[in-house]
């Protein structure tokens, strides 16, 4: 007989090590899970739990010239206990919230590594059970953190997070869901012990000051959380392993750029990206024909040389000359203009240009059935409000066809959505579903930014009645090595490109709405955060003033003609179901007879949209019909449906059935269709279909209900 054996195995004694995070217990447990990564922990946080794992390479990707980095926030919807959506019911693509939390660890991380690394590198952190008290995204970065610092895999860490909410002005560290959905602040700082490395932000309209504020106590909290990070790294952390640089060669760079310099310098002095495109060109000719016998793969690295190449002049002349690219001072904008209107059929346009970056930003006005479903593992379950931004081969120049949006788009999409849901109308005053859409028609910098200002015209332009216009604008920094720096307002792509900082700030006069923020450097002090907050708020007032408000002063009063028109009644959620009528016939109806679309809430709210007024007038007369409840002695319009002949005697009538209402039907006895005796209905002239006025008169002694059509009279 065939036998199976196995010895017995008892799973490798975890390290775990606990820490007090805002008041709630956090756990680190190593050494039981994913023992083949190059460092994993499983990160517990009440009771969320995250599985964070590291592998890298044991060999650089061959031919690339950047350090090939991936970050996945994998949500599971077992976490919450949920089954997925769809016809697969199993996970598919990542949602929105895990494409933006992976880049929210992402960009924190991804400066720390050695710049010459070309090994891959996979971060997998996925979210195996979720407490709305404890956001997993925090506990993913730090199990990011610690998987790298204890892994064999070279970096510069550790860095942590943490959570800021606001709450009738104080702070709150690592709000819960509940309170995140009452705060006025939704913040998301990543530090070092000695520098903030990453900013998030959706805000309420908050001051400079309290955001600051914010900021700086996170960065306090962070602090003592590393301490906890460098003890379980000093306790278990394995060493660093040895790796091919994928760096230049720093003999061929030194004498490229002696040789092409003035070149490279008249070249990039231009505020057109296509002129210092075109002026590239013959650098490079130029640069293969002197130096690819010396260096025969000098051309394979020409991507990478080009980069450092202008980089090198750009970060020279910001630096010592305070001279930018365009010529401009570093606290000038580029020009700017605006226009709404743009599209005849389109419920509202704007269009936003700064220098050689243009966005078109295009509303849509739907019914509140059209919101977005959402199948995550939180409790929001849909949203109204949806901003999509694209952009395009041809906005920079580049002939490629039309993809799929990337993690950069829905980032710089999501970027948009937020910095305008404070000041958007509640459903209530405003019972629409609301997409954006804004097609980057060129870029040369700060499209993101772009998106909101031309989001603030469309959304004036649809006539939405927003609270107040929001601006966006970036500010870069440059630093050198002896620790002087400097900022700049309204970068363009090479200012983003080899400048050390894109902090983007939204808001509206008041104050911020949104803030997100990417370093190519170790962090900012606290002065450098500063001033980037009063140099965006400076700009973002300029901006309003002159720009979005000079080409619409306010919100339209009206809708587009092209937009439905919504009506918003109230009525007894006992209603309900005779509304909508048996296999919904009654709505169907009223459907039909209007053109109306009906929506129905449980709480008996009504939403009817339609394409004009006079549509949803007679949707609502229906519906209202349906409703109230006939007042004894009160005159109603009514239809002849049914006439009821008598059972017992030929050739005489009971009396006839009249719908009063939609889908609401009562008797006249024949006694009260007219003021002599009849035998037949159709001796009064009347017939099915006719329009008769009917008396209520009450309920008879059986409790029904008692019409006359000779007492209407």
């Amino acid at each position: 007989m065939y036998e199976v054996k196995s010895k017995p195995m008892t799973f490798p004694e975890a390290r775990v090590f606990n820490y007090t995070f805002a008041g709630r217990p956090l756990s680190v447990e190593t050494g039981k899970m994913a023992g083949l990564a190059n460092g994993a922990c499983l990160v517990r946080y009440g009771d969320t739990a995250v599985l964070c794992t590291v592998t890298a390479s044991k060999e650089p990707r061959e031919g690339v010239d950047y350090f090939p980095l991936s970050v996945d926030f994998d949500e599971k919807m077992y976490a919450s206990g949920k089954i997925p959506g769809g016809y697969f019911k199993r996970e598919g693509k990542p949602s929105e919230k895990a494409i933006l939390s992976s880049r929210v660890i992402d960009r924190p991380i991804r400066p720390l590594f050695p710049k010459d690394l070309r090994n891959d590198v996979a971060i997998v952190l996925t979210v195996m059970s979720y407490d709305p008290a404890c956001a997993p995204e925090v506990a993913a970065m730090l199990g990011a953190s610690i998987a790298i610092s204890i892994s064999d895999i070279p970096w510069n860490g550790p860095v942590a997070s943490i959570k800021v909410g606001m709450i009738d002005g104080k702070f709150i560290l690592n709000p819960t869901e509940e309170e995140s959905a009452k705060s006025d602040l939704d913040l998301t700082v990543a530090a070092s012990a000695e520098k903030v490395v990453m900013i998030e932000a959706g805000a309420n309209e908050v001051s400079d000051d309290d955001m600051f504020d914010a900021i700086m106590l996170a960065h306090r909290e962070i602090k003592d959380l590393l301490v906890f990070v460098n003890a379980i790294t000093d306790e278990i952390g394995k060493p660093k392993f040895e790796f091919k640089s994928g760096d230049l060669d720093h003999e061929m760079f030194d004498k490229v750029i002696a040789f092409c310099e003035n070149d490279l310098m008249f070249a990039l002095d231009t505020d057109d990206k296509t002129v210092r495109d075109a002026r590239m060109l013959p650098i490079k000719q130029a640069v293969e024909e002197k130096f690819s016998e010396e260096y025969p793969g000098i051309m394979d690295q020409w991507a990478e040389l080009e980069y450092k190449l202008q980089k090198t002049v750009v970060r020279r002349w910001l630096l010592k000359d305070k001279k930018r690219v365009d010529g401009r001072a570093m606290n000038e904008m580029r020009p700017l203009a605006a226009e709404v209107g743009v599209l005849p059929r389109v419920h509202g346009t704007g269009l936003f240009t700064r220098g050689q970056t243009q966005a078109l930003t295009c509303a849509t006005l739907g019914t509140l059935a059209e919101a977005q479903t959402l199948d995550g593992i939180d409790s929001e379950d849909s949203k109204r409000y949806m901003h999509h931004y694209n952009m395009p081969g041809y906005s920079t120049g580049e002939a490629k066809q039309l993809r799929s949006p990337g993690r950069r788009e829905i980032g710089h999409g999501a970027l948009a959505e937020r910095a305008l849901v404070p000041v958007l109308p509640s459903e209530e005053e405003f019972p629409y579903a609301i997409r954006l859409v804004s097609e980057i028609l060129s870029s040369n910098g700060s499209t993101s930014q772009a998106s909101i200002c031309g989001s603030t015209l469309a959304l004036m332009d649809a006539g939405v009645p927003i609270k107040a216009p929001v601006a966006g604008i970036s500010c870069g920094l440059i630093t050198d090595e002896d620790g002087s720096w400097d900022t700049m307002i309204d970068i363009q792509g090479v200012e983003d490109f080899y400048g050390d900082m894109d902090f983007k700030v939204a808001g509206t006069h008041k104050g911020i709405t949104a803030i997100q923020m990417d370093l190519k450097i170790d962090g900012l002090t606290p002065d450098i955060i500063r001033r980037a907050l009063e140099t965006t708020h400076v700009a973002r007032d300029y901006i309003i003033d002159n720009v979005i408000l000079k080409a619409i002063a306010e919100p339209r009063k009206e809708v587009s003609p092209y937009a439905p028109k919504m009506t918003t009644l109230h009525i007894d959620p006992d209603k309900i179901r005779e509304v909508i009528g048996k296999g919904g016939s009654v709505i169907q109806k009223i459907t039909a007879d209007s053109g109306a679309k009906i929506d129905i809430e449980d709480d008996g709210t009504v939403y009817i949209a339609a394409l004009n007024k006079e549509s949803a007038d007679i949707a609502k007369a229906a519906i209202d019909a349906i409703c109230f409840e006939p007042e004894v002695g009160s005159v109603y319009q009514a239809t002849v449906v049914k006439i009821l002949p008598s059972k017992t005697k030929q050739n005489e009538d009971v009396g006839c059935f009249v719908e009063y209402a939609p889908g609401k039907e009562g008797m006249v006895h024949i006694s009260r269709i007219c003021n002599r005796r009849i035998n037949r209905v159709e001796e009064a002239g009347i017939t099915v279909g006719s329009q008769v006025m009917v008396k209520y008169i009450g309920l008879d002694k059986q409790g029904r209900m008692d019409w006359s059509i000779k007492d209407a009279k």
